[in-house]
């Protein structure tokens, strides 16, 4: 598997309201994104870099959603 890029929350927000996704609430540091019946978490600490589990996460839905 080739090595995932290292992105911040706001380019991983910029991907998926791009990819049709809504913001449709946050509950302390985290937005929750719904497109149809997929659901995306976002933890939204400004500068820093999200973990590449969440990273894999919003690829994959981005991808799912194609």
């Amino acid at each position: 598997m080739p090595k995932l890029p290292k992105i911040t929350p706001k380019e991983a927000e910029s991907m998926l309201l791009k990819d049709g996704y809504e913001f449709t609430r946050s509950k302390g540091s985290h937005r929750i994104y719904i497109k149809g019946t997929k659901r995306v978490v976002l933890p939204f600490h400004s500068g820093k870099i999200l973990h590449p589990k969440i990273v894999k996460q919003v690829v994959k839905a981005i991808e799912a959603s194609e």
